[in-house]
């Protein structure tokens, strides 16, 4: 649990730090496969975590500002990236335990900064990873002589197939790949697990990393459940590849010289590699298939996701109570309007199309249409008995609507008219700009 909990300490430290200049890392990753494998693994190096990309990624594919074949690659990108934050964990570095505490603390507790507070957070969640190590190779080691032990690696030697999916169950369970793996390493360095019981653990863990993210976007759109769903196919299809070929060769780690805990992460880092260079040219491939075996929605995602049927109920304008409770779930539905319209706004200054940018600027046609209906439906219910309170409230809905209709107005015919101009005019915001706008 420390190790899990120092996993997420650090995850929220760069998220809290550099979230924005992460996600536009990942909204990047359009350009093209390689760079948006890239920009994946730089990511997942930062958040110690395919997973956390993988939600960043299925939020751009639902906004439609990359294609599941882009996300694909980002999510490929990741899990290389994911592999090395383990392979650099895996070394002997508790001298730096107390040096990062200490230093961590000091920043988090004496400096108000909030990059320094942050840093601080990343510097204790480095340490208490490397200190939960520690305590799981303590706490493992007297398993080297336990009776039991021989018996449980010699069954998962044995059976492959049963190793590889009790691997994706504990990953699935913890919810992290590197946790998992770096767990394995503890088993294999102080308890004796032999190599061919660990190794298709560690393809497990893969593939339960990968099921993780299915889960987590169970309840997005379409278009966000086909990234994790291609990368599930990746990482199952290339984990039964691997150990079939291990199974089919003798003895394939005999005669290597190496520390048991380094050979397997090792073997984690190359199995994502082989990944990487052999899945990316199939992303496009892949894309298609997916898309094909997951059906469309019955009505159009944008409509269903931003158009529901309107919460303004007529037959309750007598009642001013539920009335103004009517129209206070249509103003919070014309601010998710108003919402999916800015979120998405720097991408489109540095790199929409004009397709995307005119989209979105259709969309104030539908905030236009429930500020009037919102109006309307006030001035209907405010003919009828209203208390003092009542009043109020209904002079306050009505001044929330028009500020949100004023923030479409905006967004659509300024910043929006400003990304098409620069499009157009094919101008684009010179490096460091990003730098600035944060600073400021």
């Amino acid at each position: 649990m420390l190790l899990l909990y120092a996993v997420r300490m650090v995850r929220t430290g760069f998220e809290r730090a550099s979230g924005s200049a992460l996600r536009r890392t990942i909204g990047k990753a359009s350009s093209g496969p390689l760079s948006g494998a890239v920009s994946g693994m730089l990511v997942a190096i930062l958040l110690q975590s395919a997973t956390a990309v993988a939600i960043l990624a299925a939020g751009f594919a639902t906004s439609g500002f990359i294609t599941t074949a882009s996300g694909l690659a980002v999510l490929l990108g990741a899990d290389l990236g994911s592999a090395l934050v383990v392979q650099f964990l895996v070394f002997d570095l508790s001298w730096l335990i107390p040096v990062l505490l200490a230093a961590g603390a000091w920043l988090f507790l004496k400096i108000e900064a909030r990059m320094a507070k942050q840093a601080g957070r990343i510097m204790i969640g480095i340490a208490l990873i490397l200190l939960s190590l520690q305590m799981i190779g303590e706490a493992t080691a007297p398993l080297k002589e336990a009776r039991f032990m021989p018996q449980v690696a010699g069954y998962l030697a044995e059976d492959a197939s049963t190793a590889l999916a009790v691997g994706a169950l504990l990953a699935f369970l913890l919810h992290s790949s590197v946790a998992t793996v770096l767990m394995v390493a503890a088993f294999v360095q102080q308890a004796g697990l032999s190599m061919e019981a660990a190794v298709p653990l560690v393809l497990g863990a893969n593939v339960g990393a990968g099921l993780v993210a299915i889960w987590l976007t169970r309840g997005m759109d379409r278009k966000a459940k086909l990234l994790p769903l291609g990368n599930f196919v990746f990482r199952t299809v290339g984990a039964v590849a691997v150990l079939l070929a291990v199974s089919a060769i003798e003895n394939p780690f005999a005669g290597i010289d190496a520390e048991p805990a380094l050979l397997i992460v090792a073997v984690h880092v190359l199995f994502n590699v082989l990944l990487v260079v052999c899945c990316l040219p199939l992303t496009k491939p892949l894309a298609w298939l997916v898309e094909k075996v997951v059906p469309e929605d019955r009505r159009a995602e944008g409509e269903a996701r931003l158009m529901p049927q309107s919460a303004l109920d007529q037959r309750v304008v007598g009642n001013p109570r539920l009335a103004l409770a009517s129209a206070t779930r249509e103003l919070l539905r014309m601010g998710e309007l108003v919402e999916a319209m800015t979120r998405p706004i720097v991408i489109m200054l540095e790199k929409g199309s004009p397709e995307e940018i005119t989209g979105l600027q259709l969309m104030d046609r539908n905030v236009n249409a429930i500020h009037s209906a919102i109006k309307l439906y006030i001035a209907e219910v405010n003919r009828g008995e209203l208390t003092a309170d009542q009043a109020e409230r209904s002079m306050e809905l009505v001044s929330f609507a028009v500020n949100l209709e004023r923030a479409g107005d905006l967004v659509a015919k300024n910043l929006l008219e400003q990304a098409l101009e620069l499009h157009q005019r094919k101008i684009s915001f010179p490096a460091g700009a990003e730098r600035i706008g944060t600073d400021a």
